[in-house]
């Protein structure tokens, strides 16, 4: 079998507040999806990045968690998108990962988007999620995340070979998005995977995607420009592996505590 580990990054328009219209339409695209490991699906992928959470907001086990298993066992494939979630009467924008048998984990997004309002409606989470496929360890985070190093670091305590941001990250932003994907990719030695969504949503901002997949050494290897498309790309474990062993900068990294609020 081998070490390599095949992705899709799905890049579309994501229908605004409407659930029903994005899980079908979901469906159609991944009509065609050729044989792959770890489908990945933009932030809240089934209603665009809404404050809307009590209208919107579902129990972490009912539609969009059920839509995601019934993915993964017909494609059998990992599939992974953040959605909102109430719980304990409490919001939660939740990204969950899940297997083709079903089993699944969960990662609640730490770094709430401020200048958007995003703290004021949803609560911040306080664990990490790195899962392991295969032989990767793959660690997930949420959009404005990507701008936080510290919790995004590849520590001693939280190792892992691929960090995935899944994101709503607006045009007027774009070369923000590729620059710190490239960042985290350098400093982490790691691969990076920003998938993002392209269009309008309802709040009149622009979304251009630029989904991409950046190498250990901060090369972009694979992405997607402003279109609905698949983006299908295989990560090589060797490749990884020799530059982790000619240049083991991980090594030498600083030991640090997280101190959550």
């Amino acid at each position: 079998m081998s070490q390599d580990l095949n992705v899709s990054l799905v890049q579309y328009d994501i229908f605004w507040q409407d659930k029903i219209a994005n899980l079908a339409y979901l469906e159609e695209l991944l009509a065609s999806l050729p044989t792959t490991e770890l489908v990945l699906l933009p932030e809240m992928f089934t209603t665009g990045f809404t404050m809307s959470v009590e209208k919107f907001a579902e129990p972490h086990n009912l539609t969009t968690f059920r839509w995601l298993q019934q993915m993964a066992k017909q494609k059998n494939t990992c599939i992974a998108g953040s959605y909102i979630v109430s719980e304990n009467q409490l919001y939660y924008n939740r990204l969950v990962y899940v297997q083709p048998d079903g089993s699944f984990s969960y990662y609640n997004k730490r770094h709430l988007f401020r200048m958007g309002e995003e703290h004021l409606y949803y609560t911040a989470g306080k664990k990490h999620l790195v899962v392991t496929q295969k032989n990767w360890r793959i660690a997930f985070f949420i959009c404005y995340d990507l701008r936080f190093p510290v919790w995004c670091r590849n520590s001693k305590d939280n190792p892992y070979d691929v960090a995935v941001f899944l994101a709503n990250f607006p045009s007027s932003r774009q070369h923000v998005w590729s620059t710190l994907l490239k960042a985290r990719a350098i400093e982490n030695a790691c691969y990076t995977i920003g998938v993002n969504r392209v269009g309008i949503d309802g709040r009149d901002i622009e979304y251009k995607g630029g989904s991409m997949i950046v190498n250990f050494k901060g090369e972009i290897v694979a992405e997607l420009f402003d279109t609905i498309s698949i983006l299908n790309h295989t990560l090589s474990w060797e490749e990884l592996v020799a530059f982790r062993q000619k240049f083991p900068v991980l090594l030498d990294a600083d030991d640090f505590e997280i101190h959550l609020s």
